[in-house]
């Protein structure tokens, strides 16, 4: 894609604005040459300190809550953003192969079987970036720095020199001193500038975040094998300087359900109706949770478009609707639906009924990472409303979009597939405060996965294409960048020549899943934990599906932790038991005038001398919801049964089976020795 002449124009007007900035005085701290380019990270950062006149804890704080110093391998974040600094080009990036799009699959994302099908409601919005600066940074520090915007995007040292421009630019416009002896208190509003937002609370609550970062100090190896320390360093900020900014007030309005040390606003998704008749409406339902019906899941999802557009998804009545949507550049929340609804989101109604639904700007399938940011602001939320509503801080609760299970055998293969892999669970689980932890030995029969984000790095394939037909795309399809990643690859044996293990919903022929970026058939993922079935030298085996699934695990750099807990086996003279999507009452437990919804097996089973890791055992429940105005019979109410369900790590996706089928028993208890 090339650029019109009229962005061409916008670019070039931008830099030299900010550039302007900067014409009074010299480049450098002290008017002399920038230092000779150094490749130890930590003089990379002191050198452009000392060049733009910033103070380094400044520098390093900002870099941190925007990439944690990584380079995920010169791969762009989910707002464009390149490098250290995330200097942002969402332009260059939607002209990449591929754009910025995927096939995220073909749900439903209702996924209530009573109800028409509003497959193709959630398709992703466009793919072309708006035209907000917050997305276009990286042209601004090309004409500061004189680099040209290549080597902003690719040279660390030069990304590094391009954020500290920036921050020097910003600290000049509103006059505050520039110098790299400056007190740091002082640089409060170019800070918050630097976070892109539009609006002060949102600039604020990053500004906020980066000098509670100083204030605590860290110290990490990169991803790139980059020592980096940030000394601790108490310092209170000179708030006031944010009015310089001129930055547009949010209205907090009362009942708003984010914690108050984070930047939310509503704007709601509407309830209307758009049609004659009463089941023509959108785009969730009304619902009194949980005083109705437990919380059970907090959803995770990315947007597959930028925040502005998402955002506009979700205020159409004839689409879906979610909770939150959160922003990339800042961590900026916007919530949507009060808790107590339910919203049309994760392509699973028994899922939807029970979760709160999260979307994170963001795409999965382009080798693209979320900033620290957002990671932060989503943590702090999540933990809010675990606590609020007593959902464990765990992988069988807290789940991504790509561990719900499809609701019928139908509905499997078109199930989507977002975070995808390349969301870090690990660090995010650390700042929900939950940190996965080894409970268990290799005996205790349970292993919890969890790789070395930053050295993890599967080589996925079709980056740079998501076409119909996953996961068996034409050519060419290339390889992803490598970078880290949560996901560890799972065999048919231990080796890895073995080909992978299969899932049979997505290749029912047999064949072994592939590498393909959406082809996650043969993935586990952080956190997840699973039955062991075997260990052999460097190689641990897991219930997967159906079949013992290998991965690589050596003792001297392992990939899982041991766990206890407990499994499900099916009950004694049972060769197999199904396995189901959903947890839904017995049909004696409907109502008269309600359909029964069917208690329909998927395509898999579990065999007798497998064992699962039990994750939670739930009611079997139907919440009816199927008009706008509740006039149907039984609408709005929850329908419960005898039944009860065991919730089980069964595959990638979490699953049901019936408690009447299987025992429950200690997961030491029969444990591989």
């Amino acid at each position: 894609m090339h650029l019109s002449a009229t962005s061409r124009s916008r670019r070039v007007l931008l830099a030299a604005a900010v550039a302007a900035a900067l014409a009074a005085t010299p480049l450098t701290a002290a008017g002399t040459a920038a230092a000779a380019p150094t490749t130890d990270r930590q003089q990379q950062y002191a050198a452009a300190a000392a060049e733009y006149g910033v103070p380094e804890s400044v520098l390093l704080g900002v870099s941190y809550l925007q990439s944690r110093w990584d380079t995920n391998a010169g791969t762009p974040s989910t707002s464009g953003g390149f490098g250290p600094m995330h200097l942002t080009d969402a332009e260059y990036v939607a002209a990449l192969p591929g754009g910025t799009h995927h096939d995220e699959g073909t749900e439903d994302p209702r996924g209530d079987d009573s109800r028409l099908s509003l497959a193709g409601a959630h398709e992703p919005p466009a793919a072309q970036p708006p035209a907000e600066a917050s997305l276009r940074t990286l042209d601004a520090a090309a004409g500061l720095t004189g680099a040209s915007e290549e080597a902003l995007r690719t040279d660390v040292t030069a990304n590094i020199r391009g954020g500290a421009a920036l921050l020097a630019a910003y600290q000049k416009e509103i006059g505050a001193p520039v110098g790299a002896d400056t007190d740091p208190a002082a640089w409060y509003g170019a800070v918050a500038r630097y976070s892109g937002a539009d609006s002060a609370d949102a600039a604020a609550a990053f500004a906020n975040e980066v000098y509670a970062t100083i204030a605590a100090g860290d110290s990490r190896l990169t991803d790139d094998g980059q020592q980096v320390t940030l000394a601790a360093r108490a310092v209170q900020p000179e708030r006031s300087w944010l009015d310089r900014l001129g930055l547009r007030k949010v209205a907090r309005p009362d009942g708003l359900e984010c914690p108050d040390t984070i930047s939310c606003e509503w704007i709601p998704a509407p309830y209307a109706q758009y049609g004659p008749t009463v089941g023509d409406y959108g785009n969730h339902d009304l619902a009194d949770r949980p005083t109705q019906q437990k919380i059970e899941y907090i959803v995770i999802h990315d947007t597959e478009g930028y925040f502005g557009p998402s955002v506009n998804l979700v205020k159409d009545p004839r689409r879906v609707g979610w909770h939150y949507t959160l922003r990339s550049v800042d961590g900026h929340i916007a919530q949507h639906i009060k808790t107590k609804n339910v919203g049309w989101h994760a392509g699973n109604w028994y899922v939807n009924a029970k979760s709160i639904g999260l979307e994170h700007e963001g795409f999965a399938g382009h080798g693209t990472w979320y900033t620290e940011a957002m990671y932060r602001t989503s943590a702090k939320l999540v933990r809010h409303l675990a606590l609020r509503y007593n959902i464990p801080l765990d992988r069988q609760h807290i789940i991504g979009h790509d561990n719900v299970p499809g609701t019928v055998a139908s509905t499997v293969r078109g199930m989507h597939w977002d975070p995808g892999p390349y969301w870090d669970w690990s660090h995010y689980f650390d700042l929900l405060k939950a940190p996965f932890t080894s409970t268990g030995t290799p005996h205790t029969g349970l292993v919890t996965i969890d790789p070395d984000f930053a050295t993890n790095q599967p080589q996925f394939t079709g980056c740079n294409r998501q076409p119909p037909g996953v996961p068996n795309p034409p050519p060419p399809v290339a390889p992803c960048p490598l970078r880290g990643s949560s996901a560890v690859i799972l065999h048919s044996a231990p080796s890895h020549d073995a080909p992978l293990v299969n899932d049979i919903a997505l290749r029912p022929d047999g064949t072994p899943n592939t590498m393909y970026i959406s082809d996650h058939g043969a993935r586990a993922s952080a956190g997840q934990t699973y039955a062991l079935a075997e260990v052999q030298g460097d190689w641990t085996a897991i219930w997967y599906l159906g079949q013992k699934a290998w991965f690589h695990n050596p003792a001297s750099k392992p990939t899982a932790k041991w766990s206890v807990g407990f499994v499900v086996t099916p009950k004694d003279g049972r060769a197999t038991i199904p396995v189901y999507g959903r947890a839904y009452p017995e049909q004696a437990a409907y109502p008269a005038g309600v359909p029964y919804q069917p208690i329909s097996p998927l395509q898999y089973t579990l065999s007798a001398g497998q064992r699962y890791a039990v994750g939670t055992v739930l009611p079997g429940e139907y919440y009816r919801a199927v008009t706008f105005d509740g006039s149907s019979p039984g609408d709005w109410t929850v329908i419960r049964g005898e039944n009860r369900y065991v919730q089980i790590q069964f595959g990638h996706r979490v699953m049901y089976v019936n408690l009447d089928d299987v025992n429950v028993l200690p997961s030491a208890l029969g444990a591989p020795r």
